[in-house]
């Protein structure tokens, strides 16, 4: 029976045969002796210990798994012997004796040693062995004619790729073999090129600068620049923290209450069942994709906030980041293929028309109102509200008050009515089907037109856009007048070319070629104005008249309250007032 032994190598913990352990032991005392003196001896050590590390626990199936003599070997086997390399300044000159050839595939990495923003762009042109600067450029077109779509896989990539930290890993990026050569060969060229830009300084001139006093101002101001830019970064990685938790957490309430509706039967379902592009699917479903589809992007604008925050925040793990990549993809796929099918019954558009004439000629007077039905709603407002209604006979039908009035002028000697109704469906036919469907009613009675606010549908024929449009066509020298609750119903813009305007209701309108002319509006208000005389206003509010501007010679008003008569001539006052009240005179 062999003892085990617990050891922490590259930060992991592993357990390791005893006889495996002093194997181990040996080669890593061998690879010391080996960089003894050498330049970033510890960097390579550590580098190398790293790797072991990481090809142990490749091997493990288990945390509990004893580490053999078997997997040591193997370790052996792809690090290679100390012996194997020459430790010297010539290892860049010359080939190891015995040197690995075998293909290693390249792991993806970001390279943030050549970064212009995450490393993203430098770590794919590794991956496929091209130069950065033409995946930059082909990020840079491709975010173009994608609409900015290509920014946003930047980000998942920035999120989801870690970055190459140890020498391990960036030899791993380029495709080498990751050995004791390797590493060593990474760390003295680290070595070198700061070694390089050391030798490049020009310390004349720097020394001149201090002199100065210009090189303190300098770094004065960079350190500065550098602490607003780091306490800037901190306070966006707080705004994506607070960004992608509070969405996240919205959208999980959201499924939930959704769900609920359906799994729990709470009647919402039944509203949907209104319309033709209902759910085919169960709605509990539909929540769960959409939470996916918008939520998964936003823990990982969460997750970037953090690793803004914690430098060395430990990584999800690279099996998490793309199962939930995966389930992203597969969700954002689903509900395209559930909107397009959607899209397609709503894609055509139909209608009908119904023409009629009306008993009004030019020399008729025409009232005109709206007329909602209590049973289904009272409110007198054109919306699209539609809801499933019942009328007497506990028939059901689909309810809206989506109706449009629009009057126009005609040379014609009668007027007509049109009435126009229009519908969606996934083709023309089905479209005027629903149009067809369409039940509006009107009525002339005594020169007044009655026009319902509503119509109804059923409800085997599903809420799909449907709208109805009445238009009046009246003779020039018409006149009309439209009740207050016709206010929302003609409420239209220039386009269709409506003559009865806002704010005219409750009025008598003259309807001329292509307007109207009120015959009882005050069109516009008289105001005169005079220093010595006084002043005389005219408006909708009634007469006021002021001898002069003091009002010390009187003044007249006449107003909805009645006839107001105050007259001073020297000291003297007459009043005369007339109201509901009366008549008062008063003499002095």
């Amino acid at each position: 029976m062999n003892k085990t032994v617990n050891i922490n190598l590259g930060g992991m913990i592993f357990h390791i045969d005893e006889n495996a352990y002093h194997k181990l032991q040996n080669y890593l005392n061998a690879v010391r002796r080996s960089f003894a003196g050498a330049s970033g001896e510890d960097e390579i050590i550590a580098d190398i210990e790293n790797r072991i590390a990481e090809l142990f626990s490749e091997k493990l199936q288990h945390d509990r798994q004893v580490v053999s003599n078997k997997e040591v070997d193997e370790v052996i086997e792809v690090m290679g012997q100390p012996e194997d390399y020459r430790v010297d300044e010539d290892i860049f000159d010359e080939e190891p004796k015995t040197s690995t050839t075998s293909n290693v595939k390249r792991k993806l990495y970001r390279d943030v040693d050549n970064r212009y923003i995450g490393g993203v762009a430098s770590g794919l042109g590794h991956y496929f062995g091209i130069d950065a600067v033409w995946v930059r450029v082909a990020l840079i077109l491709l975010s173009i004619f994608t609409w900015g779509g290509i920014p946003i896989v930047y980000i998942f990539l920035w999120v989801l790729v870690p970055e190459a930290r140890t020498t391990a890993e960036k030899i791993a990026m380029t495709g080498d073999p990751v050995n004791i050569s390797n590493i060593e060969k990474k760390i003295k060229e680290g070595f070198d090129s700061a070694s390089d830009t050391v030798k490049n300084v020009d310390y004349q001139k720097y020394g001149n600068k201090a002199q100065n006093g210009i090189s303190t101002f300098f770094d004065a101001i960079g350190n500065i620049f550098m602490t607003l830019f780091k306490v800037f970064g901190k306070f966006i990685g707080i705004l994506l923290i607070m960004l992608g938790t509070i969405t996240v957490v919205s959208l999980l309430v959201g499924m939930f209450t959704m769900s609920s509706f359906d799994l729990f039967n709470l009647g919402f379902l039944d509203q949907l069942e209104l319309y033709d592009y209902a759910p085919v699917w169960p709605l509990w479903i539909i929540s769960i994709l959409s939470f996916f589809a918008v939520g998964i992007p936003f823990f990982f604008i969460a997750y970037l906030g953090l690793k803004i925050l914690v430098t060395n925040l430990k990584s999800i793990g690279n099996i998490a980041k793309f199962t939930l990549l995966g389930i992203w993809l597969l969700s954002i796929i689903t509900l395209a293929i559930f909107g397009l099918k959607t899209g397609l019954k709503t894609k055509e558009q139909d209608h009908i028309f119904i023409k009629e004439e009306l008993a009004i000629t030019a020399q008729d007077t025409l009232k005109i109102t709206m007329n909602a039905n209590e049973l289904y709603s009272s409110k007198m407002r054109r919306k699209s509200n539609e809801k499933f209604v019942y009328d007497e006979n506990d028939t059901q039908y689909i309810f809206s008050q989506y109706v449009r009035l629009i009057v126009r002028s005609t040379n014609d000697s009668i007027a007509s009515i049109r009435i126009r109704k229009e519908a969606n469906g996934q083709n023309h036919t089905s479209a005027r089907e629903r149009a067809k469907d369409i039940m509006y009613n009107y009525s002339l009675e005594n020169n007044t037109l009655a026009l319902d606010n509503y119509f109804l549908m059923s409800p085997e024929q599903k809420y799909n856009n449907q709208e109805v449009e009445v238009t009046l066509y009246l003779p020039v020298g018409t006149v009309i007048y439209a009740d207050e609750n016709t206010y929302y119903y003609h409420r239209n813009s220039d386009y269709y070319g409506d003559i009865l305007e806002n704010e005219y209701e409750e009025h008598y309108l003259k309807v001329l070629n292509n307007k109207t002319e009120c015959l009882d509006c005050i069109e516009s208000s008289l105001n005169i104005e005079d220093d010595e005389n006084g002043k005389v206003i005219i408006n909708e509010n009634g007469i006021n008249i002021t001898i002069n501007e003091d009002g010390e010679k009187g003044k007249i008003i006449i107003d909805k309250n009645g006839l107001d008569i105050d007259i001073k001539e020297n000291d003297e006052n007459f009043e005369m007032k007339i109201d509901e009240d009366g008549v008062k005179i008063n003499n002095n």
